[in-house]
């Protein structure tokens, strides 16, 4: 299977709404959530994850509390997408905040939550993001934020993988947030994707160290061909099945 034949057997979905890319994810959404969520918590089932997606409680349920906070958020968050997507919200500042504070409220790292980090704000201290980067420095984060989404716009369709690896690569390097960026950022992409006719991409927990190495491209030598190369082939991973049996 072809990254080719994915875009286009997306295409064929003509999707115009949310209730036509909720039938075109068909249940993709939780497995979605399930690999964001494990990048960053491993100990997220995906039993767990279905149980919250779909009864919106998880009976027996053992984990941390933390963990399962985060994905009540995911569930919340994704609803915020559907609704988003309807709404043709277009990706700025408060769209941003907005999904931030939806996906991370009640998980945030109690340590920099006593020293007055917010879900939905921008951060107020430093923090180390990868071998070599700190992200921008807290004075810079409007800045920086408003020239990416300024960047954002008047994207083509034809153009959207490359541009939303450029955004998913920016945003990691800002790190704007105090905490939650990874998995902020993997949904702002996706919703740009699907406002650009794009299929969404689950990136897979399992391939973690490829997407770390890809995003530290960017951030060492400004290469973003890595994550485009790994997005692509993400987006035939998550779809090749589907895409095959549409045949």
């Amino acid at each position: 299977m072809e990254y080719s034949d994915i875009i286009t057997f997306w295409e064929k979905k003509n999707i115009k709404d949310s209730g036509d890319l909720d039938a075109a994810i068909n249940g993709q959404a939780v497995t979605l959530a399930y690999h964001s969520t494990k990048i960053e918590e491993p100990s997220v089932t995906f039993h767990d994850t279905r149980e919250i997606f779909e009864h919106g409680r998880v009976t027996g349920y053992s984990g941390e509390v933390k963990t399962l906070f985060a994905l009540q958020n995911a569930k919340r968050a994704w609803e915020l997408f559907l609704n988003s997507f309807d709404e043709k919200l277009p990706l700025n500042e408060a769209l941003v905040k907005k999904f931030h504070y939806v996906l991370t409220v009640g998980t945030y790292d109690e340590r920099r939550f006593l020293h007055g980090e917010r879900p939905g704000e921008y951060k107020k201290g430093d923090y180390v993001t990868g071998l070599h980067e700190v992200g921008a420095l807290p004075e810079d984060v409007d800045e920086e934020m408003n020239e990416l989404l300024e960047d954002m716009k008047d994207i083509p369709d034809e153009k959207a993988l490359r541009a939303a690896a450029f955004f998913h690569a920016k945003f990691e390097n800002i790190h704007p947030f105090a905490d939650g960026n990874g998995r902020c950022g993997r949904l702002l992409m996706n919703y740009f994707l699907a406002q650009h006719d794009h299929p969404l991409i689950t990136i897979h927990e399992e391939d973690r160290a490829a997407y770390m190495h890809a995003l530290e491209s960017w951030d060492e030598k400004q290469e973003l061909e890595p994550l485009e190369s790994f997005l692509r082939e993400q987006t035939i991973k998550t779809w090749s099945d589907r895409a095959g049996k549409s045949r």
